[in-house]
């Protein structure tokens, strides 16, 4: 039964997301050109900053090197150096905000005209109020939910492609600088070729796992609580709606009730989304705490044998956090994922209540 339950919860999500997809995808004609450019601008950005943080790594090693042999000539040269890296990478930090920004307002503008047409057609938006459970309070819907279902992939699909490039090219800076180790366990001698690479999958890997286990919830209660909200916003409004002149009305007690109800409602899922929260938080505050550490720990045994210099044990150890931060995307966009699967939802919930009324329009 459970697992039929399940089953039927999955083809629901499937559905819905689904439709918002189909109608988040129709942008109009005259606006393919420019959001084909923006695309353009936003990889080019990327590669730019994959650039100058490769760069940046290369710095490290050498400023670093430069120190241990206490070489005050090199030294000058590598901060006169850093002062241009850290420029480009600024502004191109600045330029991607700019980009991302003006994706989502221009898919957010093309979504919002085309909900907004069909909620207005023949005066539908009188019609919803008692159409399908999950149709409530439309109006925020189309003002907060299409604005957060349009933000959240646009940064998410950006911070995706830069962390699938930035991950193959930091793997082999781990796996030329990093090299081999070699250890004896049992009389015996073991090699392990790029081992900070086999390290970094691990130890990423293992986060990704936790970051699951301790959040699967997140998405559901997160869709949870904004019906909730949406519930008892609608039940205010109605509320104010339905009182008289004087502010009296028959029925006064059962909607007072009624609304002390649905605050209630939204208390209790809020709570629940504040625990998913310090779940979620623990893992990914940890991995923040932890992940330099373990680099340090796994490039120390070949810098305490002479076998990697101070410079490449830098570069090495920055090189494992840059791969992590990149091989955690999961990690690091879980909440913001479950924030938009939510709001995805509920635009396509009222998507559906409003392809009923057009469907029982074109049967009248």
């Amino acid at each position: 039964m459970r697992a039929f339950h399940r089953n039927a919860v999955a083809r629901h999500e499937t559905q819905l997301l689904a439709r918002f997809w189909l109608a988040a995808s129709q942008i109009r004609h005259q606006q393919t050109g420019r959001t084909v450019r923006l695309a353009v601008f936003l990889v080019a950005v990327v590669l730019l900053q994959l650039f100058v943080q490769v760069l940046l790594n290369l710095w490290n090693r050498n400023f670093f090197d430069a120190l241990a042999r206490r070489d005050s000539h090199v030294l000058l040269i590598q901060a006169e150096l850093f002062l241009p890296l850290a420029a480009g990478s600024i502004l191109l930090a600045a330029a991607s905000v700019w980009g991302r920004m003006t994706a989502q307002r221009s898919w957010r503008e093309a979504l919002t005209r085309q909900v907004l047409a069909q909620w207005l057609k023949k005066d539908r938006f009188r019609q919803l109020t008692d159409l399908m459970k999950g149709s409530e309070n439309p109006e925020y819907r189309i003002a907060v939910d299409i604005r957060m279902a349009t933000d959240a992939p646009v940064d998410m699909a950006v911070a995706f492609f830069s962390s699938l490039l930035t991950s193959i090219t930091f793997f082999g800076v781990l796996w030329t600088v990093g090299g081999s180790i070699t250890f004896t366990l049992l009389g015996m001698t073991f090699v392990v070729p790029g081992y900070l690479v086999i390290g970094v999958i691990v130890y990423s890997g293992s986060v990704s796992a936790l970051m699951v286990l301790f959040g699967h919830h997140l998405t559901s209660v997160s869709e949870r609580l904004s019906q909730t909200e949406a519930e008892f916003r609608a039940a205010v409004d109605a509320y104010r709606g339905e009182a008289g002149p004087s502010g009296s009305m028959t029925g006064n007690n059962d909607r007072h009730q009624n609304l002390q109800i649905k605050l209630q409602a939204t208390l209790l899922w809020w709570r629940e989304y504040c625990w998913q929260l310090v779940r979620t938080t623990l893992v990914s505050q940890g991995n923040v705490l932890l992940a330099p550490v373990i680099a340090w720990i796994l490039c120390a045994p070949k810098y305490l044998t002479g076998a990697m210099s101070l410079g490449e044990l830098t570069q090495s150890a920055a090189a494992f956090v840059v791969v992590q931060t990149a091989f955690n995307w999961l990690v690091d966009n879980y909440q913001r994922f479950a924030d938009w699967e939510s709001s995805a939802h509920r635009v396509a919930t009222l998507l559906l209540a409003l392809d009923d009324l057009e469907g029982k329009e074109q049967q009248s």
